[in-house]
């Protein structure tokens, strides 16, 4: 699906996502985005009809960039272990860079039980599209002896997922955007075979 907006509408839902990943669902209004934007709340409005609309589509934005992401990995490095090294760098990138220190599904995933059902499935999907991508990573590298796992491939995805997002959480606690290299530099290491 996709979700092409107009120049005003973009900038719109990227103040919105900037704000969503700052401080989840009801860390912001239409009026701050208002004043971040410069036009009246009735504009946007005109271009979200409500809140739910306007993060249904941030979110969706989010998980096309993140499967033009993930196949772009597979496409530019075709090697598991470089793969999951790239994702990585990616996060280390916005977290060191404060370009992004959160990923937004996982800021929005804790509010799951309280967030519209059209915006808790988008959430569910991108972690269910990270998840079979990580597991094929994790298989394929396996398979090949790049790679060392303890578990099946889709059990270690999810722990592989647990961990990056605990580290972002780690470095956002104690302020420290270092703190997500090294935790996920300990991932890579464990392994790597």
């Amino acid at each position: 699906m996709s979700t092409a907006l107009s120049p005003k509408a973009a900038e719109i839902a990227q103040h919105a996502r900037t704000l969503l990943e700052a401080g989840g669902y009801n860390s912001f209004s239409y009026a701050d985005i208002s004043a971040r934007v410069n036009i009246s709340k009735a504009s946007i409005h005109h271009h979200f009809p409500s809140k739910a609309e306007l993060v249904r589509v941030v979110v969706a934005r989010y998980r096309e960039e993140a499967r033009a992401g993930m196949a772009a990995l597979d496409t530019q490095l075709a090697d598991p272990l470089a793969e999951l090294k790239a994702y990585l760098g990616y996060w280390v990138n916005c977290i060191e860079g404060q370009v992004s220190s959160f990923c937004l599904c996982a800021m929005l995933g804790t509010e799951l039980p309280a967030l519209p059902d059209d915006i808790a499935l988008e959430i569910r999907d991108h972690f269910s599209d990270l998840a079979a991508w990580l597991a094929s990573l994790l298989e394929k590298g396996s398979q090949s002896g790049q790679l060392r796992l303890t578990q099946a491939p889709a059990l270690e995805a999810e722990v592989f997922m647990a961990t990056v997002h605990g580290a972002m959480m780690s470095a956002r606690v104690a302020q420290d955007p270092k703190l997500f290299q090294s935790i996920t530099a300990l991932l890579i290491e464990k392994l790597a075979a």
